[in-house]
């Protein structure tokens, strides 16, 4: 790994006391065995040196350091060196499903943060996999989440393993359309301060509509208040909150956060604090700050999903036929054509195409960590942020010639002719009521128990089970599973004959996440343009 000099193997066992007083279930003496004879498997990575980098304007070397960094801990196997798993009760580290029963001191129950699931995993790639690393997880992966810590298998839910391709355009559109979301609702304001009469504007962002906010002067400091009861599909704040089936969290910091504190049972230091060893078993600081930074960029910067209309010009699959060609283009106008794309829109733009970890929006971005601590004293500040061209710098699925020269960049983002970036994500960052039929047993963040964000389409056709809990093992299934707001294009769908039926089907399979094994292709093939 080039760069590797600031990558440092670290691990804090914690102090002798609290091993001795849950040794039982944490086999300690095993543990500080295994301590004298192997190795934490983590190499992780210094915050400090990525901002030095950044200050030496290195931008390029801050990026390839974070990113590389991000890949070997995705793929890293912990273990109990690590601080992988938890003291979980009865001397296990990992569980399937959530042990609310389990609440003696220092056990499932007792954690910090409180769990929701797991862990259940040793590493990050053991549930994203399919159809390569980073992908989706099948029904076997499915997290089993007790939110209530209920111990009742009722109140229990299941999600689905997403893939993490191309999560740093979900997180710029969901910035961009926050920031348009939030001054339109300021316009209002400064509209009623200035006319002392009630001002109510429509709230659409990108083409998306999240309803409408009503502003009313108060004749008071401040000048103007607001009426969000007609906000549809988005908190009142207007913040667009792109990631989990809910759409309940804003950045890729915060979802690996609490990933890998479920999953995997790494805490990070910015969720419980240093020294802080809040899932008791035996080890602190399991996950550094320049670590959490580190996947972020990683998983920001994976390649944009594709089509295998777009891999067959390419030459990277087999040539499709006229028949499958045509099959998908007919799918695709019928996919538009019974409404399909009135949630799923196939194409966002963005007006700046550049990755910031932190982010410049400062709701994309910790004002204080959650264990408390201040980011910028940890250099986790935007004016030294990495940052990244997501049209050009993704590393992955880069084509090269004879001669190593890059000829197409399959991974990144394009432009249109106006100089937009194109993100065809088959989504609108927006919650819908999906219908009865959809709704969980509780309503796990207050959104409403039948409500989801969209689910982006691309990289559909590679990513079965289905839906947010894997219920569906086909498409079409799936689409029959629509309801609420997805009614009527569901029953339109029902409606049509079974040719143009399969055709919508092909369209959907053709959405597909695809990697070049490494390394990267040395040839370009032969069909392969440039851009």
């Amino acid at each position: 790994m080039s760069l590797a000099s600031p990558i440092r193997r670290i691990t804090r066992l914690a102090p002798a006391l609290c091993l001795a007083l849950i040794a039982p279930a944490l086999r300690a003496d095993e543990v500080a065995l295994a301590a004298q004879v192997q190795e934490p498997a983590a190499e992780h990575v210094d915050q400090h040196a990525l901002a030095d980098l950044v200050r030496q304007s290195r931008f390029d070397d801050a990026f390839e350091m974070a990113f590389d960094g991000g890949d070997e801990l995705f793929e890293t196997v912990f273990n109990a060196l690590d601080g992988v798993g938890a003291h979980v009760g009865d001397g296990q580290r990992f569980t399937r499903v959530p042990r609310a029963d389990l609440n003696r001191p220092g056990e499932w129950a007792d954690h910090f943060p409180p769990r929701e699931t797991g862990p259940n995993a040793s590493s990050c790639n053991a549930c994203h996999n399919t159809p390569s690393d980073d992908g989706s997880g099948s029904a076997a992966a499915n997290v089993h989440r007790d939110p209530l810590h209920s111990g009742d298998l009722r109140q229990f839910i299941q999600r689905n393993t997403p893939h993490t391709f191309a999560m740093g355009p979900v997180q710029r559109l969901a910035e961009e359309m926050t920031t348009a979301l939030q001054k339109i609702r300021d316009a209002a304001g400064r509209q009623a301060c200035a006319s002392g009469a009630e001002s109510s504007k429509a709230l659409v962002a990108k083409g998306v509509s999240f309803g409408a906010i009503v502003a009313r002067p108060t004749g008071s400091t401040p000048c103007a208040s607001f009426d969000t009861s007609q906000v549809e599909g988005v908190d009142p704040d207007l913040v667009v909150r792109p990631f989990q089936w809910k759409g309940s969290v804003a950045f890729v910091r915060d979802f690996n956060r609490g990933a890998a504190h479920n999953e995997l049972g790494m805490q990070a230091v910015e969720l419980v604090g240093e020294g802080i060893d809040g899932d008791f078993d035996g080890v602190a600081d399991e996950l550094g700050v320049g670590d959490m930074t580190a996947l972020a960029v990683y998983l920001s910067a994976q390649p944009r999903p594709t089509t295998t209309l777009e891999l067959a010009t390419l030459g990277l699959v087999p040539p499709l036929t006229f028949e499958q060609q045509s099959s998908i283009r007919s799918g695709a106008r019928t996919f538009q054509a019974i409404g399909c794309a009135d949630c799923h829109v196939p194409r966002q733009t963005l007006d700046d195409p550049i990755f910031r970890e932190p982010s410049a929006n400062p709701a994309f971005r910790d004002a204080k960590f959650p264990s408390g601590a201040d980011p910028l004293r940890a250099e986790v500040d935007p004016r030294i942020a990495i940052r990244f061209d997501m049209t050009r710098d993704q590393p992955d699925n880069r084509i090269l010639d004879a001669r190593g020269r890059v000829v197409f960049r399959l991974g990144s983002l394009t432009k249109d002719s106006r100089g937009r970036t194109q993100v065809d994500l088959f989504g609108d960052l927006k919650r819908h009521d999906m219908g009865p039929a959809l709704a969980e047993s509780i309503d796990e963040v207050g959104t409403g128990a039948s409500v989801f964000m969209t689910r982006n389409l691309w990289g559909v056709g590679s990513t079965a089970p289905y839906l947010h809990d894997g219920r569906a093992t086909t498409l079409t299934e799936a689409i029959a599973l629509h309801g609420g707001e997805a009614q009527a294009s569901r029953d339109r769908f029902v409606a049509l004959g079974a040719d143009s039926q399969k055709q919508l089907i092909a369209f959907l399979d053709n959405l597909v996440l695809f990697k070049l094994p490494p390394p990267a292709a040395a040839t370009a093939p032969s069909r392969a343009g440039t851009r």
